[in-house]
């Protein structure tokens, strides 16, 4: 019962509350809420974003006029300056034809990039033919196209020779594509793996600690970028700058279309214990569901740069890269490995 005198305050009648303390009031209740991994959702949203037609004119016009006012004023200097000061004029051109060369020899490096990942990308094809067709003789040919893309790598040297040995005694093209599988590409697994699980920890760690606004962003993107980058020079396919930035896309926009990458999911609540960790700290609990993703992020790129798709080898499992990654981190224990 409410009594409101005028222009007075407002009395409230508490019957039979006067023993109330906050002693015996009645917890809080505790709401079973997953936090959100919006790190990990911004970055996949940013670098998946389909191209912009509008966006892309911009950038080039810009780009181009940018490039052209900077050459011609970069002219107009050295000109000058050879009529002021031959000597200078000439160190000023000779700097300037370094820089060019440098720059070419980049663009070179890059445009190699591309054909390593378009090498990567035939073999991955040939294989999924071979298997399809149970063609022995289209297997060979991916077996050596494998064989010649590690040649020159002394971590491979071990599992090509061993597959050199065994190669001829097989003559099932499943059979074939299984043992370069297990011969050449289970170490490289293994590297990958650790990666993976590095990348993790790095953008838990980050999304837990730092309460910088946007700082957990920068690092799940700089971070799952460096990983996929490694991830790809480990199975040959050196991407560079520009490479780096398509397997990224490529990658997270296979993540958004199957969906991998939504809040909701009980697989990531499950396994990182976002769950029990957001009653303590909704930040541990982004911590550990971002490095989750990272984890889920880091096994599509494996799936993408591997030569060979995993059908002996197992796919690793994000169950256990996230708690071998974040074991003794965050409070988790893991068993399984």
């Amino acid at each position: 019962m409410t009594q409101k005198a005028k222009n007075g305050p407002v009395l409230f009648d508490l019957d039979g509350t006067d023993d109330l303390t906050p002693s015996t009031a009645l917890p809080v209740p505790e709401l079973d809420v997953i936090p959100t991994p919006a790190a990990m959702q911004r970055v996949a949203s940013l670098a998946a974003k389909g191209p912009n037609r509008l966006a892309r004119w911009f950038w080039g016009l810009l780009v181009s006029l940018i490039s052209f006012l900077i050459g011609v004023a970069a002219w107009d200097f050295m000109i000058g300056l050879l009529d002021r000061s031959p000597v200078l004029g000439l160190i000023a051109v000779g700097l300037t034809g370094l820089f060019c060369g440098v720059l070419l020899l980049i663009t070179f490096r890059e445009m190699a990039a591309f054909g390593r990942l378009r090498r990567v990308d035939r073999i991955q094809t040939g294989a999924t033919e071979a298997l399809l067709d149970h063609n022995l003789t289209r297997a060979r040919e991916v077996t050596s196209q494998i064989m010649a893309l590690y040649r020159g790598r002394d971590d491979t040297r071990w599992g090509r020779q061993a597959f050199a040995d065994k190669q001829g005694d097989v003559l099932d093209a499943d059979a074939l594509l299984g043992l370069a599988e297990t011969t050449i590409l289970a170490p490289l697994d293994a590297r990958a793996r650790l990666e993976v699980e590095a990348a993790a920890r790095q953008v838990a760690t980050v999304t837990a600690i730092v309460p910088l606004a946007l700082a957990d962003v920068f690092t799940a993107l700089m971070a799952n970028m460096r990983m996929i980058r490694r991830i790809a020079e480990i199975y040959e396919g050196r991407a560079g700058t520009l490479g780096t930035w398509r397997l990224t896309k490529q990658v997270l926009s296979h993540l958004v279309a199957t969906g991998a990458v939504a809040v909701g999911d009980d697989l990531i609540g499950s396994v990182a214990g976002g769950g029990v960790l957001s009653k303590v700290s909704r930040r541990f609990g982004e911590g550990v569901i971002n490095g989750a993703l990272t984890a889920r992020v880091g096994v599509a790129a494996m799936e993408v740069c591997r030569p060979l798709s995993f059908t002996v080898e197992r796919k690793p499992s994000v169950t256990s890269l996230v708690k071998r990654s974040l074991t003794g981190l965050f409070g988790l224990t893991s068993k399984d490995h």
